[in-house]
């Protein structure tokens, strides 16, 4: 053994060892006649399928590219840090994404740019407009999570991509569409309360994929009057066209939309009341694997309607709230409060239940002035109500308040039985974004939130005030 192999190398030794691996690791790029140097883990992150990746097979032991070296070196900064240079704001948009799309790194530059991360409910502003092809104010409005937009108007639906700067309009079957659900960027599913069949639209290329129908014992044909979906499932609520029947339709959308089950199925006969109301609001409880439909009618006595909560493997109902008294105008569910949050249809004012009473008797708890629940004046009709994270976002009238769970200190509790919950709302935007018409859609996606309003033709888009467009 010689003298010295159990003797550890000198730093020097380890510097320079390490000098010299480091060395080995980078790579340098020739972009339209400007060197850039970086390193091959670096590249690498781009993933494999981009052309930075592809970069460090190159043979030439200088690869050029053919590119505009100040673009090239915004993306270069996307790669190293995952965020955007502010050099990039010398830029049109439009240009950082053609380029993005070339280095094939879109996905890091829509994470960068549109992340719902980056959503801050207590910072939004109207930031912009995007106009509307056409006369018709928008019907119904869905978005994915990073921002992609779709607005149903008239027969026509107006997608925008999730940088809001590329816009296509398509001409459907329909006379109005009265319910959009966005199933990817480039797909969405429509219904209309007076045109039959559910339908699959590629908006990409601009023609129906499938169109899904569901018949009762009489085989008439039948109309949607409300859409929802989880991760795995496309729920659609159907009516017959002579309204003698309803269900819910539960579709697999992984597997070509094949019909998985049927739940909520009503025959009426006579004056049957509860159940001639088909759903007209689907939304997926993710924390409890539960479908909320809800639904309401307006008679001579009133409003009155049901909210639901169904398992769909069973068919069965897990719990029910019947309104009356002060009936919804709207409902929303959020995992992230675990409560059910609703605005009565007479007192205008916002109330909530604990989902953790889902199976028993639940009871609504209002969060304003509970005295207003027998005026009758409809003060909550129109009014909407939805949830994106830990917020909840209401309309009234033209203005938009958002409502938040306060923390306490003590653990008091409730009429429910759970520990007391207090909630407070804020008043949104500057004064001049509010006191318009009235809100008649909210959605979210990305890091915005989304805004129609009756008999306008545009949508307004709210986000935090050091993101404006």
């Amino acid at each position: 053994m010689p003298p010295f192999s159990g003797q550890k190398p000198s730093s020097d030794e380890l510097c320079k060892k390490g000098i010299q691996e480091t060395l080995s690791n980078v790579v340098t790029i020739d972009v339209g006649g400007q060197l850039f140097q970086t390193t091959k883990q670096t590249l690498a992150s781009a993933g494999s399928k981009s052309l930075f990746s592809r970069i460090c097979d190159f043979d030439e032991t200088v690869p050029f590219i053919d590119r505009d070296p100040e673009l090239f070196s915004i993306m270069l900064f996307l790669l190293r840090t995952g965020n955007i240079s502010s050099k990039a704001n010398a830029f049109d948009i439009q240009d950082l994404i053609f380029e993005a799309k070339y280095y094939g790194i879109e996905h890091l530059m829509i994470n960068s740019k549109s992340s719902p991360s980056q959503f801050e409910a207590f910072n939004l502003e109207k930031s912009m407009i995007m106009p509307l092809n056409g006369r018709d104010s928008p019907s119904s409005i869905s978005t994915t999570n990073f921002g992609t937009v779709h607005i149903a108007h008239g027969s026509k639906i107006t997608s925008f991509d999730w940088s809001l700067q590329k816009k296509k309009t398509i001409l459907t079957h329909f006379t109005a569409i009265d319910s959009l659900l966005s199933l990817n960027p480039k797909m969405v599913a429509a219904g209309a309360t007076d045109y039959s069949g559910l339908q699959i639209i590629d908006l990409d290329k601009g023609y129906v994929k499938e169109t899904l129908n569901w018949e009762n014992v009489t085989r008439s044909g039948s109309t949607v009057q409300g859409l929802g979906s989880s991760p795995e499932y496309l729920f659609a609520s159907f009516e017959s066209g002579r309204r003698n029947s309803n269900c819910i339709m539960v579709y697999d959308i992984r597997d070509d939309f094949r019909p998985v089950t049927m739940v909520g199925h009503y025959e009426i006969f006579g004056a049957d009341l509860d159940s001639a109301i088909p759903a007209t609001k689907l939304r997926w409880i993710s924390s409890h694997n539960l479908l909320m439909a809800s639904g309401s009618h307006s008679g001579p006595s009133g409003v009155t309607g049901s909210i639901k909560f169904w398992d769909i493997r069973s068919g069965n109902i897990i719990s029910e709230l019947k309104e009356k008294v002060d009936c919804f105008a709207d409902v929303t569910v959020s995992d992230d409060l675990s409560a059910i949050f609703k605005v009565g249809v007479n007192s205008g004012e916002v109330f909530y239940t604990d989902l953790r009473s889902i199976g028993t008797e639940m009871q609504w708890i209002c969060l304003g002035d509970e005295r207003k629940v027998l005026n009758g004046k409809k003060e909550g009709f129109g009014s909407k109500i939805e949830s994106h994270g830990n917020q909840i976002f209401f309309s009234k009238g033209g203005n938009i308040e958002l409502w938040s769970e306060v923390m306490l200190g003590c653990s008091k509790k409730s009429r429910d039985g759970h520990e007391d919950r207090v909630f407070r709302k804020n008043l949104m935007g500057r004064a001049k974004d509010m006191d318009g018409a009235r809100v008649s859609h909210l959605n979210f996606g990305g890091n915005k939130m989304f805004v129609t309003r009756k008999d306008q033709e545009y949508v307004e888009v709210w986000q935090s005030s050091s993101r404006s467009l």
